[in-house]
């Protein structure tokens, strides 16, 4: 025979029988801590832990695009610090002049200097050229006509040292950089938080599409 109560007070039900529980009842609506508990197949939606996402769509985030048609760089803010990996997609990338692009990270501001990274670039004709750069993850582009078409991952080496590794590959626009890759690694000196698309040059014009 079903039984109502109401109150506000709570019940607590004794241990045994059909269908008790030993404690406090829970409504479906009601906060609870599991303790000793075994799922079998259950769906979990945007969980956490500590207040760290840690399956499902809430790891994997697709930022906004963004293009510019002025400014010399193009910063990416407010990173969460729990993030492990960061993807940079490049679409009809260029600069108003000739210079390389550079991907730089920081922490509460950008670094520009400890960089440890190596462009390598190509031509139609298989010429392979490499350049080093102290300042950023160096992108290689030879001409103003040029547009990039690329992908890079970032990904956290060593949460202790705030250290971060960079690599990944672009095609070019042009014969004269068709195809290159970047690969390189940095310090920070805290928690990741930005990321910032700019120039070697300091005043081409950056036009990133997407991160």
């Amino acid at each position: 025979m079903p039984t109502t109560i109401s109150g506000s007070t709570g019940v607590t039900f004794p241990a045994g029988g059909l269908a008790n529980t030993a404690g406090a009842g829970v409504g479906t609506t009601d906060t609870q801590t599991l303790t000793n508990k075994t799922l079998t197949s259950p769906t979990v939606n945007s969980p956490t832990i500590g207040g760290t996402p840690v399956m499902g769509a809430s790891v994997i985030t697709s930022g906004t695009a963004v293009a510019s048609t002025s400014g010399t760089s193009i910063s990416f803010t407010n990173i969460p610090s729990w993030v492990k990996r960061i993807t940079v997609m490049f679409n009809n990338v260029g600069t108003s002049d000739a210079a390389p692009l550079l991907i730089r990270l920081g922490s509460g501001s950008t670094t520009s200097t400890g960089y440890v990274s190596t462009g390598t670039y190509g031509n139609t004709s298989n010429t392979f050229s490499n350049v080093q750069n102290t300042t950023g993850f160096y992108i290689a582009k030879a001409q103003i006509i040029d547009r990039l078409y690329a992908l890079y991952t970032i990904g956290l080496l060593d949460a202790a040292t705030n250290t971060w590794s960079c690599s990944g590959s672009f095609a070019g626009s042009s014969a004269t950089v068709a195809i290159g890759w970047t690969a390189g690694g940095v310090s920070l000196a805290g928690t990741l938080d930005r990321v910032v698309i700019t120039s070697t040059g300091g005043t081409g014009r950056s036009i990133p599409e997407g991160i």
